[in-house]
């Protein structure tokens, strides 16, 4: 380690996700591991601006790996989008001595961490939380494999009930801007059709395709929707729409909403979130900054935080051919 740090600060920002307890337990610990003072700072940005800061060691974080949400809690903060308002946060952070900063979020909070990084020349390491997995430079952002299986337990279940009553069911899953949790769990739970934001399905296409289903002998579907997909406007438009063209079907919609963000992280998102968290910690202590610590063919990696905040992640285009596959 060639770097002189000897206060680090942690905070969790934007949307919580599973495994960020996970990654803030193992930012703690590795500090404790290298000598190096931890701070917490509660509430993120809006957190750091009012000061409202916290020392933590190796016990502070005892029991914490299994729980869902954030300890630190998370805030978003406009005052932080101001000069003055980062001029407070840095202030607050010089007078308590913290050198260096660990930011758990998504790329709204890495853009902060850039910008206060640029204009402080503060050192920053960012982790990549969210449900949603659209950070470029990582395989898989924390919390995002236990998203996967809270929508397929879920589907299960509703699959159950499309069953009893001859139903066809929209699921709406989390996913503004991307498709993978619904490509992924539409897979998973064995749905006859997956509308996401980068395929523009079409409202015939829907049709045909929930025609077909019907010809083959299926009496009842699911049809997961990301919520950004753009066939309709709302989910209840596609569900009238179908209900219009298609009146032998029986039209439910079931909005899982932020059920998807809640529950005890994945054992794979325990272990990403502590890998993670050491290598954040280390590059630090090595003298790196404005980086964003991600998983890269199974590897710890790091991307520029400027590359992890305006690059585009790509849906896999062989899953869509296994979905096309299995919808048969």
């Amino acid at each position: 380690m060639t770097s002189n740090i000897k206060k680090i600060g942690v905070l969790t920002s934007g949307g919580d996700s599973p495994g960020m307890n996970a990654a803030i337990r193992s930012v703690v610990r590795t500090c404790a591991y290298h000598n190096i003072e931890c701070i917490g700072i509660y509430r993120g940005y809006q957190g750091m601006i009012e000061g409202d800061f916290k020392e933590m060691g190796p016990r502070s974080v005892n029991n914490i790996v299994n729980k869902g949400g954030t300890i630190l809690k998370s805030a978003r903060s406009k005052e932080f989008m101001t000069v003055e308002g980062r001029k407070k946060a840095f202030d607050n952070l010089k007078k308590v001595g913290v050198e260096a900063l660990v930011v758990i979020g998504g790329d709204g909070s890495f853009t902060g961490a850039e910008v206060f990084n640029k204009e402080y020349g503060f050192p920053v390491m960012g982790i990549p939380g969210t449900i949603d997995n659209d950070i470029y430079g990582t395989s898989h952002t924390l919390g995002y494999d236990t998203a996967l299986n809270t929508v397929v337990e879920v589907i299960d279940k509703i699959r159950d009930t499309a069953i009893s009553h001859n139903r066809l069911f929209f699921v709406e899953v989390m996913g503004r801007d991307a498709g993978h949790i619904a490509l992924n769990s539409g897979i998973g739970a064995g749905a006859e059709e997956i509308l996401i934001p980068e395929e523009d399905l079409g409202l015939d296409r829907l049709l045909e395709s929930l025609k077909r289903s019907k010809e083959s002998g299926k009496s009842s579907s699911i049809v997961v929707v990301a919520e950004g997909d753009k066939i309709g406007k709302t989910v209840f438009e596609l569900k009238d729409y179908v209900e219009e063209n298609m009146p032998e079907y029986d039209v439910r919609v079931s909005v899982l909403g932020h059920m998807q963000r809640g529950g005890s992280p994945s054992c794979f998102d325990r272990v990403l979130a502590s890998r993670l968290g050491v290598k954040a910690v280390e590059s630090l202590l090595e003298g790196k900054s404005n980086f964003m610590v991600g998983l890269l063919n199974d590897k710890v990696a790091l991307t520029p935080l400027e590359q992890a905040i305006k690059g585009h992640t790509e849906i896999d285009k062989e899953l869509l051919r296994v979905s096309d596959i299995m919808s048969t």
